[in-house]
C-alpha cells in the first residue's frame, strides 16, 4: 500500500535571466519578456551560437563576502541565495531543535563547469601548483547541497540529484518521498545551474542542438514553432520548501500546494535522442499521474520541457496526446523556456515554481515567439500572451540527455 503522507510546499525561491526572485521573474514571465542576448560574460564571436539566457545583476559581493564569492562556485551562490529566499518566504526557523529533522536535495546537471574550464588553463599555462586548493569542492555537483545545509545548520539527510535536464523535477520529487517515509518534516529542494562558458557552446553546437538565430536573440527560443531551430543556454536556480502536510499546519505555515504526483522513467534506447514516439516521458506522465489518483481530465495545465529543438518538441507533444487522448487538445500547455532559456539542471525546479505561481494566481505564463504552426505540434501552446485560467491541478514535465524523464504534478491544497 502506498504511504499517503501529504507532501506540501510553503516556500519558494529563484534566480532567472528575467529577475533574481520569484516575484519578479514570474511578473517578466506573464508579461512575456526574454531573458534572452549576445552573451555578455565573454567574447562569443568564434561560436556558432553567440546567445544565451544570462542571470543578469546578480552580485556575489552583494550576497556573500570576498572570501567566500570567490570560493563558492556561481552554480553554488545561486542554490545559496534561491535557498534564503525560499526559506524566508517559508518563515521557516531552523535551530538545533528541528535541524536533524530537515533535509536538503539540490541537484546540478553540470556542477562547477566554469571552475573547470579555469583551473585547466591555470595548469597548462602556470603549472600544477597554482591550480586552486578549493578546486575540487567547487566543482562537485553536492556542494550546492552542502553549502546550504552549513549556512542554516541543517542536519538531516543530503544529497545531490544529477540527472541532466531532468535534474530540478526529480529532486523535488525525490525530495517529497523523503518525506513521504518520514526521514525528514521539511525538505530544501530544487535546481541550479551555471555553465555558461565556451567549451560547452561549442559542445552543444557540434550536437547540432543549440539556436544560431544570434541576430534576433529575443526571438531565438521558439517552443512548438515550425521555424524552431534549437534550444537557447540559460543559468538560474530555483529552490523550494517542502513539508509534512500536518507539520505545516501545526506551525501555520502558508501552503502554495500539495504535491501529489511524481513519475521517473528510462528510454533505455539513446543517450541524446528522446524514445521517438515519446514512450519514455509518456511512462514518466502516467506514472505521475497514477501516483496522484487522478484520471488525466483533472490536469488545468502542463509546463512542457518544451526546448525549442526538432525533435523534443514534436516528441513530446505526442507522448501527451498518448497520455490524454482528446483530453489533451483541452489542456493548455507551455514552454517557458521561450523566455528563460534552457537552464538545464535548474529548468525543472524554477519550472514547478512557474507553475505554482500559475496556480496561485490562476494565470497560465505565455510560450512567446510562437508565430508559426506546425502540423507535428498541434495543441494549445498559449501562444505569445498570458491568459486567465482556472487551475486546479498542474503537470511540469522534464527531458535529459541519458533518456532520463520526470514529471511532477500539484493540486491546490484543500484540507
Amino acid at each position: 500500500m502506498l504511504d499517503r503522507t501529504r507532501v506540501v510546499v510553503t516556500g519558494m525561491g529563484a534566480i532567472a535571466p528575467i529577475g533574481n526572485d520569484v516575484g519578479t521573474v514570474f511578473e517578466n514571465l506573464k508579461a512575456g519578456r526574454s531573458g534572452v542576448a549576445r552573451i555578455n560574460s565573454f567574447d562569443p564571436s568564434a561560436l556558432a551560437t553567440q546567445i544565451a539566457a544570462e542571470v543578469k545583476g546578480f552580485d556575489p559581493k552583494a550576497h556573500f563576502d570576498a572570501k567566500e564569492a570567490r570560493r563558492l562556485e556561481r552554480f553554488v551562490q545561486f542554490a545559496v541565495v534561491a535557498a534564503r529566499e525560499a526559506i524566508a518566504d517559508a518563515r521557516l526557523e531552523i535551530n538545533e531543535r528541528n535541524a536533524e529533522t530537515i533535509a536538503v536535495v539540490i541537484g546540478s546537471g553540470v556542477g562547477g563547469a566554469l571552475s573547470s574550464a579555469e583551473q585547466v588553463k591555470i595548469l597548462e599555462t602556470k603549472g600544477p601548483r597554482r591550480v586552486s586548493p578549493f578546486f575540487i569542492p567547487m566543482i562537485l555537483v553536492d556542494t550546492a547541497p552542502g553549502q546550504v545545509a552549513i549556512e542554516f545548520g541543517i542536519k538531516g539527510p543530503n544529497m545531490a540529484v544529477v540527472t541532466a535536464c531532468a535534474t530540478g523535477v526529480n529532486a523535488i520529487g525525490e525530495a517529497a518521498e523523503i518525506i513521504r517515509r518520514d526521514d525528514a518534516q521539511v525538505v530544501i529542494c530544487g535546481g541550479s545551474e551555471a555553465c555558461l562558458q565556451p567549451v560547452a557552446f561549442a559542445g552543444f553546437n557540434m550536437m547540432g542542438v543549440l539556436s544560431t538565430r544570434n541576430e534576433e536573440p529575443e526571438k531565438a527560443a521558439r517552443p512548438f514553432d515550425a521555424t524552431r531551430d534549437g534550444f537557447v543556454m540559460g543559468e538560474g536556480a530555483g529552490i523550494l520548501v517542502l513539508e509534512n502536510a500536518e507539520h505545516a499546519r501545526a506551525r501555520g505555515a502558508r501552503i502554495y500546494a500539495e504535491v501529489i504526483g511524481y513519475g521517473t522513467s528510462a528510454d533505455a534506447s539513446h543517450f541524446a535522442t528522446p524514445a521517438a514516439e515519446g514512450e519514455g516521458i509518456g511512462r514518466a506522465m502516467q506514472w505521475a499521474l497514477k501516483r496522484a489518483r487522478i484520471a488525466p481530465q483533472a490536469v488545468n495545465y502542463i509546463n512542457a520541457h518544451g526546448t525549442g529543438t526538432r525533435l523534443n518538441d514534436a516528441i513530446e507533444t505526442n507522448a501527451i496526446k498518448q497520455v490524454f487522448g482528446e483530453h489533451a487538445y483541452n489542456i493548455p500547455v507551455s514552454s517557458t523556456k521561450s523566455m528563460i532559456g534552457h537552464t538545464l539542471g535548474a529548468a525543472g525546479a524554477l519550472e514547478a515554481i512557474f507553475c505554482l505561481k500559475a496556480m496561485q494566481e490562476q494565470i497560465l505564463p505565455p510560450t512567446i515567439n510562437y508565430a508559426t504552426p506546425d502540423p507535428a505540434c498541434d495543441l494549445d501552446y498559449v501562444p505569445n500572451q498570458a491568459r486567465p485560467h482556472k487551475i486546479n491541478v498542474a503537470m511540469s514535465n522534464s527531458i535529459g540527455l541519458g533518456g532520463h524523464n520526470a514529471s511532477i504534478i500539484f493540486r491546490n491544497y484543500d484540507l
